[in-house]
């Protein structure tokens, strides 16, 4: 069994960090990580890590270039400091989009990041909701890929709507869609949508499903620009639904997507904190629940040798 478990953050999301610390009971491991004039970035670890258990957090989101680099170099510190065990704990994995070659000469990045991350002295991963299964087959360490369904499903659970329809914003998320509606033992529908070509706009075609006279919860793993989820609230209204609520596990919301979602017909967006929503990005219809505990009690589990996956059984 390795030595005592430390809990480390980069600039990506220390908040998320410092909560994970608070239910583990333990303190947020020292360490500087800053940018020099040349926009090199510097790491010192502040304290002894030798053959100790470490964790160390950091969502590869906005900006996503420099908190990969960052994430890259803390974990290549952990390496040379003689770290016992290292764990990239990547709450929201970027590039995770391109995880196949759907267009001809175009990269597989999702994959070259987690080679990146693989050689930089990363033991396993401990990620949120990955954009697509066969990421985990990237990696030759590794995986444990935590979800946010149960938290989103006793969300909506808890606030007892009554005539609810759990929908799919696309057929690429129609499992995870399906097993929150499982979960909320309500029935399922899909929208059908073409996303016209590499620009963030979809074009929103038909929903397959019975919607009309219902309370919708539209269902997606991440919302970007949010177009695609007014798209599908405009779609839903069109056929009839009642009321529209919408949830993800990451919110993005880059560039006007705080605005999109604000001028939409959805009542209420339900988002997790696997990366940071900062208080201009905290909007009337915007509900931010946190995933602390739940990567708090994996870190724990995995430091202890238990089970991840009985945590969801």
């Amino acid at each position: 069994m390795f030595d005592e478990l430390k809990v480390f953050s980069g600039n990506a999301h220390p908040q998320l960090a410092q909560k994970i610390c608070d239910y583990l009971g333990i303190p947020l491991g020292k360490m500087e990580v800053f940018e020099f004039s040349n926009e090199n970035i510097f790491v010192r670890v502040l304290e002894n890590v030798r053959e100790r258990d470490v964790f160390v957090v950091q969502p590869i989101c906005s900006p996503v270039n420099k908190n990969l680099v960052e994430l890259l170099i803390i974990v290549d510190a952990m390496k040379r400091a003689s770290a016992g065990r290292i764990t990239a704990v990547i709450p929201y994995y970027g590039y995770s989009r391109t995880d196949k070659k759907d267009q001809p000469r175009v990269p597989i990045t999702a994959r070259l990041v987690a080679d990146l991350i693989t050689v930089s002295g990363a033991n396993r991963v401990l990620t949120v909701d990955l954009h697509a299964g066969q990421i985990q087959g990237f990696f030759n360490i590794p995986v444990d890929e935590l979800t946010a369904l149960y938290i989103l499903s006793d969300y909506f659970a808890e606030k007892e709507l009554g005539d609810v329809v759990v929908v799919a914003t696309d057929v690429g998320i129609t499992k995870r869609a399906r097993d929150l509606a499982a979960r909320l033992d309500v029935p399922l529908a899909i929208i059908e949508k073409r996303r016209a070509g590499n620009m963030d706009e979809s074009e929103t075609l038909t929903v397959i499903g019975e919607v009309e006279g219902m309370r919708a919860v539209l269902v997606d793993d991440e919302v970007d620009t949010g177009g695609s989820l007014a798209n599908a609230a405009s779609t839903l209204k069109e056929c009839g639904s009642t009321e529209i609520y919408a949830c993800c596990t990451h919110p993005i919301l880059s560039g006007s997507g705080v605005q999109c979602i604000a001028s939409s017909l959805i009542k209420e967006l339900v988002v997790t904190d696997t990366v940071p929503v900062p208080d201009e990005k905290k909007a009337d219809k915007i509900t931010v629940l946190s995933m602390s505990s739940l990567v708090g009690e994996a870190i724990h589990r995995i430091h202890a040798g238990l089970s991840v996956g009985a945590m969801f059984q």
